[in-house]
């Protein structure tokens, strides 16, 4: 599932696409060729926006026709606009977007979860080259606990006599949950804490003064940034891949477009989102549209 944790964004800037590739049309005197209309929609939170942000302007950088339709909603809504060409980009997540195509989705892995995507989208619709950018549920710790007993990944509690864990209460039931961790990390030390704001302030208190020792927070949570948590790796894919991919129109998907697009997601991280929805939804508040051209500009694809 999309992040509960992120903030629901409210307007973001749009951007005119003509006006913000001019600078790389050419500038001949002669006739310029029709330019590629994209029209990058996203859903109803901050985090996609931003991304919505970055892959529209990297397009309109490259001299294609931009525009936007942001904050359409949940899946339910965009899908449908997806497919019958009223939109032809949003930012997806692979392994919540699967989910959604087929309930009988078992992929976990990356590779996996692309490889059931490609077979369970419509034939309309395409999944570009997914980033390593992921916004996923992720197991986090202190620094300090995680220094005095060396925590690094999952696997690594089990060595501890005694561990509580923190999360959403249908945590303690999901096959990627409680059951999930005994069964494929071995972690029978476990207790379970049911707090009920999917990652938020009061699981991040409880985490804090030690009331728990582990937390499930959204990976892209900027609480993660801010109090310095250690995010334990995940090497037997738990948590089913959740990594950002464009999910395109066919008709619009060209070599240019694809080109432009994996570029961005090959340069974007999850350190990177974390970074963007802090500086989104903390006290800068900065809108996502330029917290988009900023990072564009930093990773050098402008």
């Amino acid at each position: 599932m999309i992040a509960a944790g992120v903030i629901i964004a409210g307007t973001s800037l749009l951007l005119a696409g003509c006006s913000s590739s001019s600078s790389l049309s050419g500038g001949g005197s002669s006739s310029p060729a029709p330019k590629e209309s994209v029209v990058v929609g996203s859903a109803n939170f901050s985090e996609n926006v931003i991304l919505a942000d970055i892959y529209g302007q990297a397009l309109a950088a490259n001299g294609f026709t931009v525009t936007y339709k942001l904050n359409i909603g949940a899946r339910a809504a965009y899908i449908p606009a997806l497919e019958s060409g009223e939109v032809n980009l949003i930012p997806e997540y692979s392994g919540s977007i699967l989910d959604f195509l087929s309930q009988s989705a078992t992929a976990n892995s990356p590779s996996d979860v692309k490889a059931a995507l490609d077979k369970a989208l419509p034939a309309t619709l395409k999944a570009l080259t997914p980033s390593t950018a992921a916004d996923s549920d992720s197991l986090n710790v202190t620094p300090a606990f995680a220094k005095a007993n060396n925590l690094k990944s999952i696997g690594d509690l089990a060595k501890l006599p005694s561990v509580t864990l923190a999360a959403n209460p249908e945590f303690q039931t999901r096959p990627d949950g409680i059951p999930g961790l005994q069964k494929i990390y071995g972690l029978t030390n476990l207790k379970f804490q049911a707090i009920s704001d999917g990652g938020g302030p009061q699981t991040l208190a409880a985490l804090l003064n030690n009331t728990v020792q582990v937390a499930d927070i959204y990976s892209t949570t900027p609480s993660i940034l801010a109090n310095k948590l250690v995010t334990l790796t995940d090497p037997k894919s738990l948590f089913a891949s959740q990594e950002v991919v464009p999910i395109v129109s066919t008709s619009k998907d060209t070599p240019k477009l694809a080109s432009v697009l994996n570029k961005v997601s090959a340069a974007l991280t999850t350190a990177d989102l974390l970074e963007l929805n802090t500086e989104v939804s903390g006290a800068s508040k900065t809108d996502p549209a330029v917290a988009a051209k900023n990072w564009l500009a930093k990773a050098n694809l402008f």
